[in-house]
């Protein structure tokens, strides 16, 4: 199995599949024992890998490599000069010579082809580890048979999956490199000072027809979510020098771009105690060992933790406990209409009340209202955000000054 050199991985038309397809490639991965499971479809002379479970970085794969199909272990194996499975690549005369076995590093491999509902061949699943792994057996190329039965029921909306998820790709691909993410900075207000102590920076495209929140959630299901995420936040740090020395800048990132480089981003700034990173609710992955690890090494350098929108979704409880935020940002949700709604008034009261036992900052979302503004200060909430008290703007200095914010603050 060789990667061709023109592999374009993380580059290339990457598209994460359905949950059930990882699910599955996870169970053979931990069934053959190995250190990573793939499935990858033919097109021409090339094999696209379409799904990876395990870490594949020390093969050199990545989600979208093409992999040539007259080069390496895999073409062998569909054209029957290699056998399915061979627990010591190294020992055995067949293998012991193949460039891609020395080059990838590969110790062991099992691989089998996938056929689609006609019959004809789709691809090919199966494992790679590093070391030999002398207990694999026909009891395992027996499961990896079986496994690769199942998918051809399977593989036909994987495709149709992949092209659409591919057009997303695409259409990510062609604002991060056309440079058509804009970024506006929308000030967070003191409620009581009423001055601005931090300003959020928030995406914009160039069609204003067109929907920030859909482009992201389109990006997440494509597997482009960190990537999307990473280029609008180093867009967004140059404003740093622009703002006053007592003003932050927040940025927005979910879990997986917090563990995929976030941290080395972060810190590279001359001064990261002045950034705020607002944690998404958007994944459920908040016990990962490498998130914890990650917001401690922010924190220790200053960093601020924030929950993004809570209250917008059921897991924020889990990330308070998990995270131990310094900021929580009560989500538009709630605030709206508060005023005349007395079961938001609780929930509200009972996340400034979990904020003060916990020594945690508030701020409230969308307040677009002075009914809006009235009932975040009575809620004791100390910190606010919305088209009331500034909108957003591509000049962060003028996020700063907010006519807006001011007046609205000050009348009564």
């Amino acid at each position: 199995m060789a990667a061709h050199h023109g592999c374009l991985g993380p580059r290339s038309e990457v598209c994460a599949p359905g949950d059930a397809l990882m699910g599955l490639l996870d169970l053979l991965r931990r069934r053959l024992r190995m250190e990573i499971a793939w499935l990858g479809r033919l097109d021409g002379g090339l094999l696209i890998l379409q799904g990876l479970s395990g870490n594949a970085q020390p093969f050199g794969l990545a989600l979208g490599c093409t992999i040539r199909r007259d080069a390496g272990v895999f073409g062998r194996v569909l054209a029957g000069d290699l056998p399915e499975l061979i627990p010591d690549t190294r020992r055995n005369p067949r293998t012991a010579d193949i460039i891609s076995v020395q080059d990838l590093g590969i110790g062991a491999y099992a691989a089998t082809p996938i056929l689609d509902t006609d019959g004809n061949l789709y691809g090919l699943v199966g494992c790679l580890h590093r070391h030999p792994q002398p207990s694999l057996g026909d009891r395992d190329i027996r499961f990896l048979r079986l496994l690769a039965r199942f998918l051809t029921g399977y593989v036909s909306d994987l495709h149709r999956m992949w092209e659409i998820r591919s057009r997303v790709w695409h259409r990510v691909h062609t604002l991060i490199d056309s440079d058509g993410l804009r970024i506006h900075y929308q000030p967070v207000i003191d409620l009581v000072a009423g001055r601005t102590v931090g300003v959020e920076a928030l995406t914009r495209l160039p069609d204003p027809r067109l929907s920030t929140a859909a482009l992201f959630r389109d990006a997440a299901a494509a597997g482009l979510g960190p990537e999307l995420e990473t280029a609008v936040i180093q867009r967004a740090l140059p404003a740093l020098h622009a703002l006053p020395d007592d003003v932050r800048l927040a940025v927005n990132a979910a879990p997986s771009t917090v563990t995929g480089g976030l941290v080395e981003l972060l810190l590279d700034v001359g001064d990261p105690s002045r950034l705020v990173v607002e944690i998404t609710e958007a994944e459920q992955a908040y016990d990962n060992p490498d998130l914890v690890a990650a917001v401690r090494l922010l924190r220790r350098h200053g960093v601020l933790i924030a929950i993004d929108d809570l209250g917008a979704c059921y897991s924020g409880l889990e990330m308070l406990l998990i995270l131990r935020p310094d900021v929580v940002k009560v989500d538009r949700v709630l605030i709206k209409n508060m005023s005349g709604d007395p079961v938001r008034r609780a929930i509200v009261a009972g996340i400034t009340t979990i904020a003060r036992e916990t020594g945690c900052r508030v701020v409230a979302e969308g307040i677009e209202t002075r009914a809006d503004l009235t009932a975040a200060r009575e809620a004791g909430i100390r910190c606010g955000q919305g088209y009331l008290l500034g909108r957003p703007t591509p000049d962060p200095r003028a996020a700063c000054r907010s006519p807006f914010a001011f007046s609205a603050l000050t009348r009564r």
